[in-house]
Parts: structure tokens; sequence; C-alpha cells
């Protein structure tokens, strides 16, 4: 089998298919305008107590910003907060890293890259961007209180895909999810 090819005359058929009878520029101006009409309705203030905590793959989370949350007047960050019952534990997930982490409460330990990283209230983890990502997963050593914490990071996603070049893989389903 012949390897793949960015060159294969496919691929670029179906871009002049899809150019076809456009004028590209006038549907940037489009985007801009709705773009603008948008933010006039944009939300700037989000009140927390009136988020819904979904319950996912990788656990507890409120989403604040979100790359598809297209209401909010920032899209440029993913911004979410994360709770894990006593004695509980995130998923395992592979991904580029490039996140900060701020402890809200509770105490426990982050493994990045299989090093087991200690922390409590106040405290703030870094998760490196590597060009290879990083694996992490969040463990809450309390077995009386649950664990908080707000996540953050650029919103890359659609600049460059959910892959964002070095993958993006859920690797442990955290116990806490009813699917």
């Amino acid at each position: 089998m012949a390897a793949e090819s960015h060159l294969g005359p496919e691929r670029m058929l179906h871009m002049l298919e899809e150019m076809r009878g456009r004028n590209l520029w006038e549907e940037l101006l489009k985007l801009r305008d709705a773009q603008r009409e948008d933010q006039k309705k944009a939300v700037w203030l989000i009140k927390g107590k009136d988020l819904p905590l979904e319950n996912n793959k990788q656990g507890l989370m409120r989403w604040y910003l979100h790359p598809l949350l297209r209401s909010t007047c920032i899209n440029t960050m993913k911004l979410f907060v994360q709770e894990i019952p006593p004695g509980g534990r995130s998923g395992r997930l592979h991904h580029p890293g490039n996140q900060v982490i701020f402890i809200l409460e509770g105490q426990g330990y982050t493994v990045l890259d299989g090093q087991k990283h200690h922390w409590s209230k106040n405290d703030v983890v870094q998760l490196p961007l590597r060009i290879k990502g990083v694996t992490v997963q969040h463990f809450n050593s309390d077995p009386d209180k649950p664990a908080r914490f707000v996540a953050c990071e650029p919103n890359s996603f659609l600049s460059s895909g959910v892959d964002r070049g070095s993958g993006f893989e859920q690797m442990e389903v955290s116990p806490d999810y009813k699917g």
C-alpha cells in the first residue's frame, strides 16, 4: 500500500470543489460580522452556581469556558472546575499539556508522566506543554473531604485540532463516571 501523501490529486480536487463558486473573502467578512453580532449577546459573567456538574469520563466537571460554548465573550481559553470525591481519582488522560491548575480545596496528588506530585489548597500545578504530550491523573488523598480545582489552558483546539499534534486519549475512566 502506497504511503498517504498530502500531494495526492484527490485531496487537491476536493479542495478545489470546496472552493468552487465561492467568494472566500466575502465569506470571511460575513464571518467577522457574525462574530461581532455574537459578541453583542455574549455572556460576560458566568455564575458557577448555575452551571451543571457534568459527569464524564474524566470525572465531575463544571465548564466555564469551552471551545464549543459559543455564547461566552472569550473563546480563547478553556476553563473548568473539577471535583474529586473523598478518596477518589480523575480519569487518566494523555494530552498536550499547557494547563494550569489551581487547587481550590482539599489535598491530594497528581501523577504526571509516572511521577507523583503532592498538592493542597492554594497550590498551583502546571502541566508542561510537551511535543509528545503528557499523561496525567489526579488523586484526592483525603478519605473524608472532596478536592476541587480549577484548570485553565489556551483554547488551541480550533486552530490546531483537538489532538494539537501530540494526541488526546482517555486512558482510564474516572470511577465516578456513570456513562
